[in-house]
Parts: C-alpha cells; structure tokens; sequence
C-alpha cells in the first residue's frame, strides 16, 4: 500500500515562499493541471505545485531556443540538482525556490523521485530529434514524459488504507498518464510539426498515408487523415479506460483531482474525435464552464463509482 502524509509539522515562512511561486508557476503556465489540483487539500495542493514547477523547467529547457549541446547541459545541471535534493542537501534558504519547495515536498511525502529523472531522459529524447517507428517505441517516451508524472503524482496522493489492488496503483498512473501524453500528441499535432517534431508512430503515418507530413492547415492529399486520428482516439480511450482504475484506489479529493484533470482530457479527446482536422488549424481547448462540471463530477465521486461498478461487473 502506498499512503501520502496527511498531516506535516509547522511549514517555515521560507519554505511557504517557495511554495507560493511554485503555485503561481502553475497557475500561469498549466491551467488544466491548476484547475484538478485545487481540489487537494493545501499540503498535497503544494507539493503537486512543487512538482509541476521543476518539470516546467526541464519541459522548458527542452522546448527553448538554445543550441542543443547548451540544453543537454542545462538538462544535467537540473539532473544534478536532483541529486542535491536526494542527499537533503537543498536548505531552506536556497536562492532557488523551486529546489526549496520540492525538497521539502520529498521530504513530506513518499515522492520517487526518479520519475523527474525519467522525465529528463524524455526531454533528452525530445532534444536529440528521437522519432518513433512504432507505438511500443513512443510508449517509452510517453512513459518518461507523462507515465512518470503519473507515479510522481501517486506519491503525494497515497492510496486508501486497505484498497484492494493498491498494489497496481503505480500501473494505473503510469497507463493514465500515457493516455494524456497521446491526447496531447494529438492536440499539438500542427504546433510540433512546425518545431520539426514528430511524434506519432511512423507505422502508423503510413498506415493512413499522412507520411509526408502535416504541417498545413489540411491533410496531405489522398491521405486518411481522420482515420489515422480515429485510430489513435481509440487507443486513447483504451488507455484511459484501465487508467481509471485508479480512481476507486484513492481518497476522495485526491479521486476528484485525478478525475478532473482526466475528465477535461477525456472532452478533449472528444472534440478532437468529432472533428479531426480541427487539431491542424489550431488548438483544441474546453470553455470554462466545461471544466467546472468535469471537476463537479470528479467531487461528485460518480467517475470512481463508475470504474468500480464496471470492476465488480467484470469479477461477477
């Protein structure tokens, strides 16, 4: 069984400081990830804003304009820093508050954190021009990228006391978090291929004769673009139908978090099914009022009593 912390000492005005601009990290560069993780109570709340933030400056590094030799060194720097706060060497008056918060989150809950290692190794992969010929080749990277953040995040949630099958817990974050990192695949299909990235597997290019790219604001000619799309919903939706086994192995508000940030995922995959060739004109984003009854539902618990029933149908 894995269990969070849900209680911690008196928090030192240094490390709050620290918090606060992690939360403020989060809150201006992550509005899906902000809007689930305020439904956790404050020391959970922090320390996820805690993990946002570094994995923002590795996402950040890697996304920038720099020679790529000066982003493999800057992406070791922050490897190293992480070993830094392994060792408990990070004190609370840091200059880097990013450091002082994480270190004290490590410190609060069970957090593994070589999933930010694992996470480094994927913006490395990102950087280095790595391309995928198959989908077993990009669960890896989606894997470190989002699989990881998925085990981060279980870290601070915990799971509840006496769940059964707590123990695949970590097997249904790591599943959840790669069904997210393909919906944004495919959200950002026309923004990576103007960076030069690729992401979706060649294989599958082939398959719907999208190889020669999709850098334009239509499909290539003769090319199945909403098949290739429809395609990967499917598989999506597959993978967010075992992640969602997770909801009914955590406490509530941690349940409601997990489900509203899935849920708004989930819409988007929506969206993106019912028009396919929308995601090459442009970003795929859910009004406000559509997050707000997704992270309603997630309260609610109607998701996690959801998977559970289907669960308990499947054992019948």
């Amino acid at each position: 069984m894995i269990r969070a912390v849900e209680s911690e000492p008196l928090v030192s005005a240094q490390v709050l400081a620290a918090y606060s601009y992690c939360e403020a990290v989060t809150a201006g560069q992550a509005r899906n990830f902000a809007y689930g993780i305020r439904l956790l109570p404050a020391p959970k709340r922090r320390a996820m804003s805690a993990l946002y933030a570094f994995s923002r400056r590795v996402d950040d590094i890697g996304d920038g304009a720099l020679a790529d030799d000066v982003k493999i060194t800057r992406l070791e720097e922050a490897r190293a820093l992480l070993g830094r706060i392994r060792e408990g060497a990070v004190e609370e008056d840091d200059t880097d508050p990013v450091a002082v918060a994480l270190a004290h989150a490590a410190r609060t809950f069970p957090i593994p954190l070589e999933g930010l290692d694992e996470l480094i190794d994927g913006v490395l992969m990102d950087v280095r021009g790595t391309t995928y010929e198959t989908w077993e080749d990009l669960k890896v990277y989606c894997r470190c990228v989002a699989g990881a953040i998925g085990r981060l995040s279980l870290g601070v949630f915990g799971t509840e006391p006496g769940a059964r099958g707590a123990e695949r817990a970590p097997e249904y974050a790591d599943t959840l978090g790669l069904a997210l990192q393909l919906t944004n695949i495919l959200r950002d299909i026309r923004e990576d291929a103007e960076g030069g990235r690729v992401y979706l597997p060649a294989d599958d290019l082939a398959k719907f004769g999208c190889s020669a790219g999709l850098h334009g604001p239509t499909p290539p000619e003769g090319a199945d673009f909403a098949g290739l799309v429809h395609f990967e919903v499917r598989r999506a939706r597959a993978l967010f139908a075992e992640g969602y086994r997770l909801l009914p192995l955590l406490d509530r508000r941690s349940g409601a978090c997990v489900a509203a940030m899935a849920g708004i995922y989930r819409r988007l995959l929506d969206r993106i099914e019912r028009e396919p060739e929308a995601v090459l004109r442009g970003r795929v984003s859910l009004p406000g009022h559509e997050k707000a009854y997704v992270a309603v539902r997630g309260l609610s618990g109607l998701d996690a009593r959801h998977v559970t029933r289907r669960t308990i149908r499947r054992r019948v």
